[in-house]
């Protein structure tokens, strides 16, 4: 269904992601958005993130420098780039425009990859941005221009999401990459479900029995969500926690190893 507009109300952008779709567009120009709603979902479970020994070796490197939501417009604008001339992007105007709005009020958020040139001037090579709410994180795309950039950034998600009270990492569509990471397809019914279960209530004590916590999560005995920042500062400050031997590249990827 398209739906014409300078604008995605903010309001109706989040009752749309709590509902289980979201917005497209056919070209960056083109004034009218569609909502999708996939049949097969993909998502990443947190506990299933792969981590391959020559990513690990990455990220106890510190290749990169990692921030979240130092440059969500940078990363918006590399994201639509077309990755070949003949491609068209599906982040319009109006959506960068929209998830910019989203951004502001704090449900957007961006990780990003920088590269440090000799002269000390940082260069980004890669990020990611989404959409989060209650114990949810929805990914909306991803860049990279340099190798392992992009891999890197999705492991510091998934690190900063397990040390909150996330249950759900939404890939929205499977591509090979994803499912190199440990992403799987589920009907979407099965996703609807997850995405219920996701956003009850802190207090909640439903039947239906919550995931167990992530090692080195922060979840509270009320199960009340943190944010994608706070996740990312909890797992900042671990590794500051962990003494000058450490770091948080090292911290993930010692993570990563204990629950693979």
């Amino acid at each position: 269904m398209h739906a014409p507009g300078k604008i995605i109300d903010p309001q109706l952008l989040m009752l749309a992601y709590r509902s289980g779709i979201f917005p497209m567009a056919d070209s960056r120009e083109d004034p009218e958005i569609f909502w999708v709603e996939p049949r097969q979902r993909a998502i990443l479970p947190l506990d299933g993130f792969h981590c391959s020994r020559s990513l690990a070796r990455t990220l106890r490197r510190g290749r990169f420098t990692v921030t979240c939501n130092a440059a969500f417009e940078a990363v918006m604008t590399s994201c639509a780039a077309p990755r070949r001339e003949s491609e068209e992007t599906w982040i319009s105007s109006r959506i960068a425009s929209s998830y910019r709005a989203l951004h502001h009020d704090g449900q957007a958020h961006s990780v990003e990859c920088w590269e440090t040139a000799p002269d000390g001037a940082r260069r980004l090579v890669g990020g990611l941005y989404g959409v989060g709410f209650d114990r949810v994180f929805c990914g909306e795309s991803m860049f990279s221009t340099v190798p392992d950039a992009s891999k890197v950034a999705l492991a510091w998600l998934v690190a900063a999401l397990r040390r909150t009270n996330c249950e759900l990492l939404d890939c929205q569509f499977m591509t090979d990459h994803l499912a190199s990471l440990g992403a799987i397809e589920i009907p979407q019914a099965r996703y609807l479900a997850l995405l219920k279960q996701a956003q009850r209530p802190p207090s909640s004590t439903t039947g239906a029995s919550s995931p167990p916590a992530a090692s080195g999560t922060a979840a509270g005995a009320s199960g009340a969500a943190l944010g994608l920042p706070e996740g990312f500062a909890l797992l900042l400050g671990e590794a500051n926690a962990a003494g000058s031997s450490s770091s948080p590249g090292k911290v993930i990827a010692q993570s990563f190893t204990q629950t693979s």
